[in-house]
């Protein structure tokens, strides 16, 4: 077992488990803050403009602006004050380090979303439904009519939804 091997395995339980994105994609990073004794997450949303290192060293820089000024962040992925990392949008670009982004402002900075193809568009939106699913508890569902009784109610007049409503005397 040589070194780099022997450094993989060290490094293995540290790892995440991120999505996968690239450069040019717009992300949302979940941070972890203490302030004193209290914690609480903040959302820092941008594109990422870079992706350097491996391993549990690997770090992402994520370019935004808002409000008229324009913020970089440099975040280290494995790090355990990331708590969740969100893919807002695929972004199509061809090249590796979006460093000419800083500088620019309004429509010259827009990155164009990838369209994907119909059978990776399905298979992405399964996997979130699937996500949702997981994530959200089982709700109680008040017993509700089908929605043709209620299309069929709307179409009704007035004065025949009133007896219908009324108890008939027979």
């Amino acid at each position: 077992m040589n070194q780099s091997q022997l450094i993989d395995e060290i490094e293995k339980p540290m790892m995440k488990d991120i999505p996968a994105f690239k450069v040019g994609d717009t992300i949302s990073v979940h941070y972890r803050i203490i302030e004193g004794e209290k914690e609480r997450s903040q959302v820092f949303t941008g594109t990422v403009i870079a992706r350097k290192g491996k391993g549990t060293s690997e770090t992402i820089s994520i370019y935004r602006v808002a409000y008229g000024s324009a913020m970089e962040r440099v975040i280290p992925l494995h790090s355990p004050k990331v708590a969740k990392i969100e893919v807002m949008k695929r972004g199509k670009v061809r090249k590796g380090k979006l460093f000419y982004l800083r500088g620019i402002f309004g429509k010259k900075a827009k990155i164009q979303e990838k369209i994907l193809s119909v059978d990776k568009a399905a298979a992405v939106a399964s996997a979130v439904k699937e996500e949702k699913v997981e994530q959200a508890p089982p709700a109680e569902k008040k017993a509700e009519k089908p929605v043709s009784e209620k299309k069929k109610e709307a179409k009704k007049p007035d004065s025949e939804k009133k007896e219908e409503d009324s108890p008939k005397e027979e």
